[in-house]
């Protein structure tokens, strides 16, 4: 705009001119009054102690769950009595009464017993037996790197009789070695254990011990431990042998490149996953008497029996087993690697991020095996499984774990079990069980 013709100069930032434009009122804001005061106080107090009771009420149901499950003292040490002699019996007689295993070597004790993870009764055992190979060839079964053929070298050995189109079967060698320990078995029918529910599952299976052998290539991208125990105790590990075990995944008659799957041998690391969970502190004092405590293994514990109570409840969950949990707190271990991560003050809330990193894997439907991360050890279960699992899972964590307090029936019934004398109970020995009886129907067929 211009007044007679002359442009209107812009005003300068500093112009000393009184602003035409009247600048707008705020309105004044609300105080709160004493009273509002103090009640937002109490809201916030109120919300506090809500938290700090729903977490207390949590912590007591894990703390209750744990005091149950822990085996006590008298009854670890009467069964590995009677274990102990089986395994001292059976040792003797392979070396002294067969040609197959007579270089078997002392058994090596894996499984969660031996790894104090076992929870509510001292029921089953693992127990490998290792047969010495020094020179043997293995060639990859599939191409996850879990599997393997064996062919042995040795032309004196006596196994190589068995050998098929130029390879070991796992079945066959199973098969020889159960017949010899049902003959050892057989004198421990009217054996009795003190404080032992009606019966003991004894798993004991044959396996190579491989010596002189660096570990399979497909390892070399498993095993991360270096941030949770050091580089230098996983160098201590690999420096160790591996064993091959006669199990196999799947259907056993499945054959690939001419080799059926019940004759394929996994590879086995148990006693590395035995080690590192028995000292499994970032701090080498850790959970000793003179350390701090973690929560590390009651977290796997109640993570195992979650698993067992929901599959007793929903029997389609039975291809979900325990392995699958300690994989996961192997994981999450080197996830959270530091000691603090597991605080026992933390129980509560250290579980139920376990139970986010185990949903996590259900939901993708890939769990990689520790050691041999090509192998997903979820990949012969369905994912419409997966799902409701992952479901169920979900529904215990929102409702602070209501399947832990249901199940005190059970734990009654154990209760006055175990008040039983010695000796009324029968135990029964099994090489192998693979549809061992449900709780309830092994109360039903208790006899005394």
């Amino acid at each position: 705009m211009s007044v007679r013709g002359r442009p209107c100069k812009a005003k300068s930032p500093d112009s000393s001119e009184p602003e035409t434009k009247t600048r707008q009122k705020q309105a004044p804001q609300p105080r709160c009054s004493a009273a509002e005061k103090t009640n937002g106080t109490r809201r916030k107090k109120g919300d506090l102690v809500l938290k700090e009771t729903l977490k207390e009420k949590g912590d007591s149901i894990l703390e209750e769950t744990l005091k149950i499950l822990k085996i006590k003292k008298e009854e670890r040490s009467n069964v590995a009595k009677e274990i102990n002699d089986i395994k001292k019996q059976l040792i003797n007689h392979l070396k002294e009464k067969t040609q197959l295993f007579k270089e078997v070597q002392e058994p090596l004790n894996t499984g969660s017993y031996y790894e104090k993870v076992k929870i509510s009764i001292p029921d089953e055992f693992d127990v490998m037996l290792p047969l010495l190979v020094e020179r043997v060839n293995i060639e990859p079964f599939k191409e996850d790197g879990a599997f393997y053929k064996v062919a042995l070298k040795r032309e004196n050995n006596p196994l190589k009789a068995l050998e098929k189109d130029g390879f070991l079967p796992a079945s066959q060698i199973l098969a020889e070695f159960r017949k010899e320990v049902k003959k050892i078995l057989e004198n421990f029918e009217e054996c009795s254990v003190h404080v032992l529910l009606v019966k003991i599952e004894l798993f004991l299976f044959p396996e190579w011990k491989m010596v002189k052998s660096s570990w399979p290539a497909f390892t070399q991208e498993g095993f991360k431990i270096e941030g949770w125990l050091g580089a230098k105790t996983k160098q201590e590990h690999k420096r160790k042998h591996f064993y091959l075990v006669p199990k196999y995944e799947g259907k056993g008659s499945v054959e690939h490149n001419g080799v059926a799957s019940k004759d394929a041998w996994r590879i086995s690391f148990s006693h590395i996953e035995k080690e590192i969970l028995k000292n499994h502190g970032l701090a080498k004092t850790c959970c000793e008497k003179d350390g701090e405590s973690c929560c590390r293994k009651d977290c796997l514990k109640l993570l195992k029996h979650l698993l067992h109570l929901l599959k007793e409840r929903d029997s389609s969950l039975k291809d979900v087993c325990s392995y699958h949990a300690k994989t996961t707190l192997l994981h999450a271990c080197c996830a959270r690697n530091k000691d603090d991560d597991w605080k026992a003050s933390e129980l509560l809330g250290c579980f139920k991020q376990l139970l986010l990193d185990f949903q996590g894997h259900l939901k993708a439907g890939k769990l990689p095996n520790f050691f041999v991360p090509g192998q997903n050890l979820l990949s012969g279960i369905t994912k419409k499984t997966l799902n409701n699992l992952a479901k169920q899972i979900e529904e215990q964590l929102l409702n602070g774990f209501p399947i832990f307090a249901s199940h005190s029936d059970h734990l009654l019934i154990y209760s006055v079990l175990k008040s039983v004398p010695s000796g009324l109970l029968i135990v029964i020995f099994l090489a192998k069980i693979n549809k061992p009886m449900s709780f309830s129907r092994t109360v039903r067929s208790l006899t005394v």
